[in-house]
């Protein structure tokens, strides 16, 4: 078992990773940005390091200054969290050749899926189909080969930044008039967000449904999926409620059990093909009809992996240390058993009346309801501390449990209802997405499990 791990992140997912850590009596080192200077993972992990300036290229993707803090105070182990380096290869390769071990994928992993069209072509390989789309990376200066594909695949189409995840760098396109601008606005977030400027085009699923496979594999042969989850409520692309089991109806009766047994071993395939180590998600889209494609692999923690550890009893972060450290996944994991549901909300310091965009400002009161064996609260902010412009605006996350949907949706609704949280702004109070979470949990669609991801933008307008 690894003895010391630096955690490279910061919000709530590093709370998150330090609390594991110390459970099982591994010591922590937590690094911040002159903004997290008094943020409650610093205060949380047995040593901190100073790694920087607020802005995330100098501190959070400052490499060098990332392995220097591991190298000055020992660490032995690197826990990328989700989102910054945690899939960037050069950051893998870095730790690796410090003598640290990475917490995560191997560097060769990190290449096959890092690039969403290298990602299509493994997937391809073991018969696990991507919408119709692009075989290759398009150059977004090339607008006749970019006009002849999109007539191919036709529209309505997606135009992707080929570098990336996380909906960063994707536009719908609804007819030809609208293809350059889209391309070039695409391409130009990919070069910002992940030095890549290249795009694909891919067919847009109409009323699509976001399900994703939660996979953990030991490099031993040891593998398992770890059910689906829904992720179709979304704004801007990124997902604000997330739950498992999904309830769509293709996935109800024996044929439903069917499909969903085929596409767990479907993500099993895509991922065990190139030698996956360490937990991931096979992240897939869906006609009303159930028909599902591939889409990408994230290899790392999602955000709502907290959903999947409550229906199955199982703690991710402690298996990817333990898997890191050289250990097999044990039989009890191997063999999988999961019970109830589980839905999580993610609070975020943003306004849904004005296009969902960020409000940074003053934590000014904030309380949260008691959590317990069916809630969870996943935070890394306290009252007083500032919500910046420098980072993510997400502030929380609320994980309920039930024996049934209906519980679990009750449990959640009941503890955002409890929850108290006031922000103050420069020009006075600002937002929060609170109430629009009880929103969605109270709409007849959500209530009936029979949404996609154009629900959270249509109750907006409601």
């Amino acid at each position: 078992m690894l003895r010391k791990i630096l955690v490279a992140n910061r919000g709530e997912i590093a709370c998150r990773i330090l609390r594991t850590c110390k459970r099982l009596g591994i010591a922590t080192v937590a690094v911040y940005s002159d903004a997290d200077a008094q943020a409650p993972h610093v205060a949380m992990a047995d040593e901190a390091v100073r790694i920087g300036p607020a802005p995330v290229k100098d501190s959070y993707l400052n490499i060098e200054a990332i392995l220097d803090a591991a190298r000055t105070t020992g660490a032995d182990g690197v826990h990328p969290g989700y989102g910054l380096l945690s899939e960037k290869r050069a950051f893998a390769d870095a730790v690796a050749a410090a003598g640290i071990t990475f917490i995560g994928p191997p560097p060769e992993v990190l290449d096959a899926f890092g690039d969403k069209i290298r990602a299509r072509e493994v997937a391809r390989k073991v018969g696990v189909l991507p919408p119709p789309g692009t075989d290759g990376p398009l150059d977004p200066a090339d607008t006749e080969a970019v006009a002849r594909e999109a007539e191919r695949i036709g529209f309505p189409l997606l135009v992707k930044a080929a570098g990336g995840g996380g909906g960063i760098g994707m536009q719908i396109v609804p007819d030809a008039a609208k293809l350059a601008r889209a391309v070039q606005a695409c391409s130009d977030r990919g070069r910002q967000a992940f030095a890549d400027p290249r795009v694909y085009l891919e067919r847009y699923i109409e009323k699509p449904r976001h399900i994703e496979v939660q996979v953990l594999c030991d490099g031993k042969g040891g593998a398992v999926a770890l059910g689906e989850r829904e992720c179709s409520v979304q704004r801007r692309h990124q997902k604000i409620i997330e739950e498992t089991p999904s309830p769509a109806a293709f996935f109800q009766g024996s044929e439903g059990e069917a499909r969903r047994q085929k596409l767990l071993s479907d993500a099993l395939r895509v991922v065990t093909s190139v030698g996956y180590v360490g937990a991931g998600t096979v992240e897939l889209v869906a006609s009303q009809s159930g028909e599902i494609w591939f889409l990408e692999v994230n290899a790392r923690l999602q955000v709502e992996h907290c959903v999947t550890e409550m229906v199955t009893g199982i703690d991710l972060v402690e298996q990817q240390i333990r898997v890191a450290s050289g250990e097999a996944l044990a039989p009890e994991i191997l063999a999988n058993e999961r019970r109830g549901s589980s839905i999580e909300a993610r609070v975020y310091a943003e306004d849904p009346a004005k296009k969902f965009a960020p409000q940074p400002g003053r934590v000014t009161r904030l309380a949260w309801p008691e959590a317990g064996e069916d809630l969870r609260i996943e935070t890394g902010i306290t009252e007083g501390l500032d919500v910046t412009p420098f980072y993510d605006p997400m502030l929380a996350k609320v994980v309920a449990f039930g024996e049934t949907r209906a519980d679990a949706i009750q449990r959640l609704d009941a503890a955002l209802g409890a929850t108290t949280l006031e922000l103050t702004g420069p020009a006075g109070p600002a937002a929060s997405n609170l109430t629009f979470l009880r929103k969605v949990l109270a709409s007849e669609e959500f209530a009936g499990g029979q949404y996609d991801t154009s629900l959270a933008e249509a109750l907006v307008k409601r």
